[in-house]
């Protein structure tokens, strides 16, 4: 029997608790992640458009998916927003132009935060936030959230950057203390504009306000444990602060430094892509600590994707059920229904 959204939410509270409710929610997202196109980035009508058709057509799959509506404006919004160069593209979430290079790395002391009330980007927030909670009575999620170390990476040459680290630390350190300010702000302000938050985040899967922040911190993958204490993790310790707690997704193998996130105050989660993720008994010291969202969708594989469902217990098997987040996808709405009917025997009470 399908259970109602306020069942799925209980649930997914008790999931962030650590609590023992013999249920791992999980979600499958349908096809290839829904990016901040140029056929969407500038057009509000069309976005809403595409989440209206993905609400029909996935309504009836058996997973802890609560309808919702992703703004959509990419996860270089805050880099475009302290001035970074825009453009829109067709297959991917836009890109940005840097601001900093190694050639003169003292322009990173330059950086100035943006000002939400006169600055351009703010202002097309405002516009989509606006349309979409006038046109529909569907809850929001937020606006991408990138952590100050990857916010820096779009604002700092990327490659630059790396080597950075170690031979500029004071000038990194002095742009994540001002991007650190400004992704607090950032977030500030949506709540501020956002009547129905569904997510403190803006992936599918479910946050709720009282744990925190979710944040997107890719740039970990290639970091040792120190390089990540030093300029990862005490940032992200900051919007802890500034929000209850804080959960950090990653994309690739960061299993190297697991350990230094776990080290974060307020850490309430960690969000793997774990096919990427080479070494499983690195993350384990988390069990228990935080939830563990773990992330299997079918483009994280490479060509030889397993079986959705036995792979899913192969991860119950290393990481257990309690605390455990399922995030997993199929390339069709037929594909996803018929999984879901499968992770629901596997996955429900027991």
């Amino acid at each position: 029997m399908p259970i109602s959204d306020a069942e799925k939410l209980d649930l997914i509270k008790r999931t962030w608790n650590l609590e023992e409710t013999g249920t791992v929610p999980y979600v499958i997202e349908v096809g290839r992640p829904h990016h901040a196109t140029a056929a969407y980035y500038n057009d509000d009508a069309a976005e809403l458009a595409w989440h209206e058709e993905y609400h029909r057509l996935q309504a009836g799959i058996a997973d802890f998916y609560i309808p919702n509506i992703k703004p959509n404006m990419g996860i270089s919004n805050l880099a475009a927003a302290f001035g970074c160069p825009l453009k829109t593209v067709d297959d991917a979430d836009p890109w940005v132009g840097h601001l900093v290079s190694n050639r003169d790395p003292g322009a990173a002391r330059r950086i100035r935060k943006p000002q939400p009330g006169d600055n351009p980007i703010y202002g097309r927030m405002v516009k989509r936030l606006a349309f979409l909670q006038e046109r529909s009575p569907l809850p929001l999620r937020l606006v991408n959230v990138a952590s100050p170390m990857v916010t820096a990476s779009m604002i700092w040459n990327y490659t630059d950057l790396m080597m950075a680290l170690l031979q500029y630390p004071g000038e990194v350190h002095a742009l994540l203390e001002v991007i650190t300010e400004a992704t607090i702000d950032y977030v500030r302000w949506q709540l501020t504009q956002i009547r129905h938050l569904c997510t403190m985040g803006h992936e599918p899967e479910i946050l709720p306000p009282e744990f925190g922040l979710r944040i997107s911190d890719d740039t970990a993958a290639l970091l040792s444990p120190a390089l990540y204490r030093e300029f990862a993790a005490r940032y992200n310790a900051r919007l802890s602060e500034a929000f209850g707690g804080v959960v950090v997704h990653s994309c690739g193998d960061c299993s190297r430094v697991v350990s230094a996130m776990l080290e974060t105050p307020g850490l309430r989660g960690l969000e793997l892509t774990i096919p990427q993720n080479a070494d499983w008994q690195a993350i384990k010291p988390a069990v228990g600590r935080v939830a563990l969202s773990l992330r299997h969708k079918f483009w994280d594989y490479g060509q030889e994707a397993p079986d959705p469902v036995e792979y899913t217990r192969k991860i119950l098997d290393c990481f257990g059920r309690r605390g455990v987040f399922i995030l997993t996808s199929r390339a069709t709405f037929e594909e996803a229904r018929e999984l879901g009917e499968k992770l629901r025997r596997l996955l429900g009470p027991r």
